[in-house]
């Protein structure tokens, strides 16, 4: 991570001890500024033109979202792939799963900007010290905004305690307007209670291994009903190669239906 060696052993060694961690802003900041952050201010305000999740099993109108693929080996650059599905088993997301879902697309000055690539390779960089036998890395990334209004209110993960099926995620805080709530629980395979804490600034950060503990986060609602309130984050899912497409890809009919509904 940079030039900060030492913390660096310090956050992997916590998360091959318990499975997870919480990253306080400023410290992911000064991280993620040593990669460059140029484009951040045009980064942060692309959540303001993300589209509404149509897929929620749930019938809720409070997500809103983007979505984007890359393929990476352990340090060179990022190869977005082409437009694709998301794609989850029920086993993994019993809420929304079983099913192909197209996101629009994250635009492509945020696609291909300073911001997202900095990111991206910090996060490389602890997941490959982290897994060393991994030759490359299936990268998924999602946009997400949660809304919530007068007795209505947004849920994170409308699935509950869950885990992704990936091998690491990072949930990177990009910013609250007018939120409240909103905890972060972690949970061992068991079920027993690990941990809890919100992502309450820009830039704080929870790191997820994804094998070995579930999350979940708690529902966010407005702190004045009368102002729109939302949360916005970006989350980063790293899976070794051979990726899950290529191990069980989505049959070109299914995925054509599900394509036609956008």
């Amino acid at each position: 991570m940079h030039d900060q060696p030492q913390v660096a052993q310090e956050l992997e060694a916590e998360l091959e001890r318990q499975g997870f961690a919480f990253v306080q802003g400023g410290r992911m900041h000064e991280w993620l500024a040593a990669g460059g952050l140029d484009d951040w201010d045009a980064f942060v305000q692309s959540w303001n033109r993300l589209q509404l999740d149509q897929y929620m099993a749930d019938g809720g109108r409070y997500r809103r979202r983007r979505y984007a693929v890359f393929s990476s080996d352990r340090s060179g650059p990022f190869t977005l792939r082409p437009d694709q599905p998301h794609w989850q088993s029920r086993d993994y997301n019993h809420l929304n799963g079983g099913i192909a879902r197209w996101f629009e697309p994250i635009e492509a000055d945020i696609v291909h900007g300073p911001s997202l690539t900095t990111v991206l390779r910090w996060f490389r960089r602890l997941c490959s010290d982290l897994a060393p036998d991994a030759a490359g890395w299936h990268v998924e990334v999602h946009q997400f905004r949660i809304e919530a209004g007068p007795g209505l209110a947004g849920q994170p993960t409308p699935e509950g305690m869950h885990r992704d099926g990936v091998d690491f995620v990072l949930v990177l805080m990009i910013g609250r307007d007018n939120i409240r709530e909103g905890t972060t629980a972690i949970h061992a395979l068991d079920g027993t209670h690990l941990g809890s804490f919100t992502l309450a600034q820009p830039f704080d950060a929870a790191i997820v291994e994804d094998v070995r503990v579930f999350h979940g986060v708690t529902a966010v609602e407005p702190i004045d009903p009368t102002r729109p309130a939302a949360r916005d984050v970006l989350v980063a899912t790293f899976r070794r190669e051979p990726s899950l497409w290529d191990q069980a890809p989505v049959p070109a009919e299914q995925a054509g239906a599900q394509h036609g509904t956008e």
